[in-house]
């Protein structure tokens, strides 16, 4: 494994209030433990070695909690967003000193059981500069925004779903580096207006999951992940 992971933790959390009206997001207890923790040590697990946090709201209780990461097995640096909300786009590319021209995207509320060594092997023998983890969802567990056919991802877009898309963005990507330089310093931008720009130039790999992920952002979410984390997931 060497593609290193940024987490994209800098969110304000709005929909998990009150809870996260004085913790950040990434610090919700789930089944006993700091979100964070469990996807540190998930990480490490998985053979990654450095791991690059965004941070925004709260970020020094992350901090923190977290350090160096050494306790978890992984190296962890951090990114803030500073005065200004950078939005998961601007956060990417002011973190980008840190990270390595190809690298893991992960969501900060996310828990995905899947193995991050093959996403990292279709990404490198696909050739395309970006990679999404997509899931046939059908608007099962959030709208649907992608259309994948004869395997290959024709279009994401988060904004303007279309009718006929039956996938979604499952929370992982690969993303080269060079994607970002066109963007300034500073500037915010969602991490959408990359994607969807890719899929339609065809230069977005799409690599299709079954299993379901599990994420924290919504006070349903979290239920769902508390009892993954109870009933299965515990050695997790």
């Amino acid at each position: 494994m060497s593609l290193p992971v940024v987490i994209l933790a800098g969110g304000l959390a709005t929909r998990l209030r009150p809870i996260t009206e004085k913790i950040p997001k990434s610090l919700v207890d789930v089944a006993g433990e700091p979100f964070i923790c469990r996807q540190l040590k998930y990480l490490q697990a998985q053979g990654i070695k450095k791991v690059t946090l965004c941070v925004g709201y709260l970020g020094e209780m992350i901090e923190a909690i977290v350090g160096s990461g050494s306790q978890f097995g992984v190296e962890v640096t951090y990114s803030p967003d500073g005065p200004i909300l950078l939005g998961t786009g601007g956060a990417i590319k002011q973190a980008l000193p840190l990270l390595s021209e190809h690298f893991f995207v992960l969501y900060g509320d996310s828990f995905l059981p899947i193995d991050f060594s093959k996403v990292e092997s279709a990404f490198k023998a696909s050739g395309r500069l970006a990679l999404m983890t997509i899931l046939k969802n059908a608007d099962r567990w959030d709208k649907s925004n992608v259309t994948y056919l004869n395997n290959e991802l024709v279009e994401y877009n988060k904004e303007s779903p279309s009718l006929d898309m039956n996938y979604i963005d499952y929370g992982l990507g690969v993303l080269s580096a060079s994607l970002f330089h066109s963007y300034e310093e500073g500037m915010s931008f969602d991490l959408s207006e990359i994607y969807n720009s890719l899929s339609i130039k065809s230069e977005l790999k799409g690599y299709p999951v079954t299993q379901r992920f599990y994420e924290i952002g919504s006070h349903a979410g979290l239920k769902e992940a508390e009892n993954f984390f109870i009933t299965k997931g515990q050695e997790i």
